[in-house]
């Protein structure tokens, strides 16, 4: 029996310890697009054997790990102070999750102790388990499209095995806002509102497998970060970024996105270095800057935020 790619369900729960399955169930749903596997990565180990006549001698697989890609939409839970399905696959990709009751939730990066999640992922009837997750993200804003995040987390390899399928709940996850003028009413670089048409947060996580003898684990082991923007140019009196990149200056970037109370979310960059600005854009006769920042810490860990209101 043939089995259809588009009965898909997609669960995320966070481990209370590292690589341990915490069994995922319903509630744990994730509203996912876009979604690649690839189950059983790893090296295959050649056995090199001599023989008296020609041919192979056989391989053995090591290192086996797994790698799932998607996206989800950037729209927050609805109500202030209560943190979106999302919020999880944030977590594992080293970042801390802070929630003030009835007002906000804030997500930013850390340095030690990053959390991990377990993955289930439903094909038909065949499970596909990814144990001590991490990863990184993507922030993906596109001015007439939807916000995304987008994700890359990898895992310890599990058997997949044939299983009861569940109905996902999907209550933590919102109809996204539109990018636009309305709904997207603050973009400033350095304190300069900017007409912008595409803006990209890459947390730029370093995510390594590491397998030795006492050790097999999936280990965050940097994150620099980049932003992109393309923006409408302007006179260089107004905004000079050929000066601001020759002087190595620092400056925020500030975008709000969404209205009403508990769908705003805030991308807030305090410390961007703008890089060299190495050419001119064109679209529909109008002259566009594609800037490029690295993101530098103020006192650690603070390289960036998003906050939930």
């Amino acid at each position: 029996m043939s089995i259809f790619w588009r009965s898909k369900i997609l669960l995320a729960e966070i481990e209370s310890t590292y690589g341990t399955d915490p069994v995922p169930q319903a509630v744990n749903g994730i509203l996912a697009k876009d979604i690649t596997i690839s189950p059983m990565l790893g090296n295959d180990v050649d056995r090199d054997l001599e023989l008296p006549y020609f041919g192979g001698t056989g391989t053995i697989p090591v290192n086996l790990h797994a790698k799932m890609t998607f996206m989800v939409e950037l729209a927050p839970s609805g109500t202030a102070g209560v943190a979106p399905g999302w919020g999880p696959l944030l977590r594992a990709c080293g970042n801390a999750e802070t929630i003030v009751p009835g007002t906000s939730v804030t997500y930013n990066p850390i340095t030690d102790g990053p959390e991990s999640i377990t993955l289930y992922f439903y094909v038909g009837g065949t499970l596909y388990k990814l144990t001590g997750g991490r990863g990184t993200c993507k922030f993906e804003l596109t001015a007439s499209g939807l916000p995304y995040l987008s994700f890359e987390i990898w895992g310890l390899f599990v058997d997949p095995a044939e299983a009861a399928r569940t109905t996902p709940v999907l209550t933590g996850f919102k109809k996204p806002q539109e990018v636009t003028t309305q709904n997207t009413p603050v973009f400033t670089v350095n304190g300069e509102t900017m007409v912008l048409r595409q803006l990209n947060l890459d947390t730029e996580k370093a995510v390594e497998p590491r397998f030795l003898v006492g050790q097999e684990e999936i280990l965050i082991t940097d994150g620099v970060g980049k932003v992109e923007a393309t923006v409408n140019a302007v006179p260089l009196t107004t905004f000079d970024p050929y000066a601001l990149a020759k002087s190595a200056t620092n400056m925020p970037i500030v975008l709000t996105h969404g209205t009403g109370a508990g769908r705003i979310a805030t991308i807030d960059v305090p410390n961007a270095q703008l890089q060299r600005p190495e050419g001119l854009a064109n679209a529909q006769n109008i002259v566009e800057w594609p800037l490029s920042f690295v993101t530098v810490p103020v006192t650690g860990n603070d390289q960036w935020t998003l906050t939930l209101t």
